[in-house]
């Protein structure tokens, strides 16, 4: 039963700390990263549709995005989207293919940018503390039903405790190396 619940507790910790790695990947380095379109939908035939399944996007240089549509007549709509977007980026078109210039981060954008990956770390710490939450109060629940005896509910929490820090302190290694590549000049 208690290995039951550190196996549920693990796939938790796991979730959250892909879930950061998903959105640090989407904060701007200053270099150019195919991953910072994500977010751009395109109208495709009336719906909404992710800009990596219209398009082939591409970082050729250290400061340039190249976005080639499968079907060009989209290619105005593509360029419409990513300026509507909240990236701050002004795609230059050629007839067939856009090219995104990334500009030089700011010193006040890069430390916005440091903030909010921090404020993304904070949130999966959060996700890890309530994982911890629900993990105890199971193994409560347990010696509370008479499954498992006292001792063992503590020895359970205290595993969960040592498997909550490591989550945690894994977590703040990729915010940190995060706030790195964005401090990075």
């Amino acid at each position: 039963m208690i290995d039951d619940i550190m196996t549920e507790l693990e796939e938790r910790f796991e979730k959250a700390r892909q879930a950061l790695s998903r959105e640090l990947s989407k904060i701007r380095t200053g270099r150019a990263n195919p991953s910072i379109l994500d977010r751009v939908r395109v109208e495709y035939y009336g719906t909404p549709t992710p800009l990596n399944q219209v398009a082939a996007v591409k970082a050729p240089e250290p400061r340039l995005l190249t976005v080639a549509p499968f079907d060009r007549t989209i290619l105005g709509t593509i360029e419409k989207a990513i300026h509507a977007s909240d990236l701050g980026l002004n795609p230059n078109s050629d007839g067939n293919i856009i090219r995104i210039p990334i500009p030089a981060l700011t010193g006040e954008r890069r430390e916005e940018l440091a903030k909010q990956a921090r404020r993304l770390g904070e949130d999966a710490r959060i996700a890890i503390r309530g994982a911890r939450r629900d993990a105890n109060d199971m193994l409560k629940s347990l010696q509370k039903d008479g499954d498992i005896s006292e001792d063992e509910m503590h020895g359970g929490m205290a595993d969960v405790q040592t498997s909550t820090d490591k989550a945690v302190a894994s977590i703040d290694q990729m915010v940190e190396d995060k706030e790195k590549q964005i401090l990075e000049v």
